[in-house]
């Protein structure tokens, strides 16, 4: 199986319809618009590929690249393949998901996100914060560092609100998963989703909304979910 000929299929996956949403969040040519659900059954197939995934992110193809990290090896990736990932991720769902997810499922995550988080670079840095979110959702407690987490808490308290448009986004994530599947730092997280509040984050044209977090993290804690991990980041 080539990239080619994942890129042909990912072509007659495609629709207009799904493009035009796509470009609506971000996505820019090429790409054909291919619905995460469909290009699942390549993840079927194909499960993980770390040579096949390497090379259709090296396509540039928004879909291409995106699956690439649905059948990403997480145990073949190297900091050199995660760093070369996030400097070409153009768009939020390659840089807060793609990149991301594999990068927190390999051994690298937290050294790369609390990396990334410090550039200037926009995608970079919303990379870097959605990295360390997933780290908490899908770490053991006892595998975490609760003074150093702190500290990112109060560093996204103190600097949400002056941080670049996505970046907040991603801050505000990360305020979340810490406060949901931390339980030591439930309270405090909970205190700085409070002392940040309402998060605004320009999303284009589309419907989308930012989660209070506050809220959020309290809806978790009536529901009895917090505590909670995930056994993966990619979904």
């Amino acid at each position: 199986m080539t990239a080619e000929s994942i890129l042909q299929e990912l072509r007659q996956m495609g629709s207009e319809q799904t493009k035009k949403t796509f470009l609506r969040h971000g996505a820019r040519e090429p790409f054909f618009g291919v619905k995460v659900g469909d290009m699942k059954t390549i993840v079927k197939r194909v499960k993980k590929d770390h040579a096949l995934a390497m090379a259709l992110y090296d396509s540039g193809n928004s879909d291409a690249m995106y699956l690439a990290g649905l059948i990403a090896d997480e145990k073949k990736i190297t900091k050199a393949d995660l760093q070369h990932w996030v400097e070409n991720a153009y768009w939020y769902m390659i840089s807060e998901y793609t990149v991301a997810w594999v990068a927190s499922e390999s051994p690298y995550g937290w050294e790369l996100g609390l990396e990334w988080i410090e550039s200037d670079r926009e995608q970079i840095a919303t990379a870097g914060w959605a990295t360390l979110a997933n780290w908490c959702t899908i770490r053991p407690d006892s595998a975490l560092d609760p003074d150093y987490l702190r500290k990112l808490l109060d560093r996204v308290g103190d600097t949400i609100h002056q941080s670049p448009n996505r970046v907040r986004y991603t801050m505000n994530g990360f305020v979340m998963a810490c406060g949901i599947s931390v339980v030591r730092l439930q309270d405090y997280a909970v205190q700085i989703a409070e002392k940040i509040g309402k998060v605004h984050v320009d999303v284009g044209d589309t419907s989308c909304k930012v989660p209070l977090a506050a809220e959020y993290i309290q809806h978790a804690i009536d529901k009895g979910k917090t505590g909670y991990k995930k056994k993966m980041a990619r979904c």
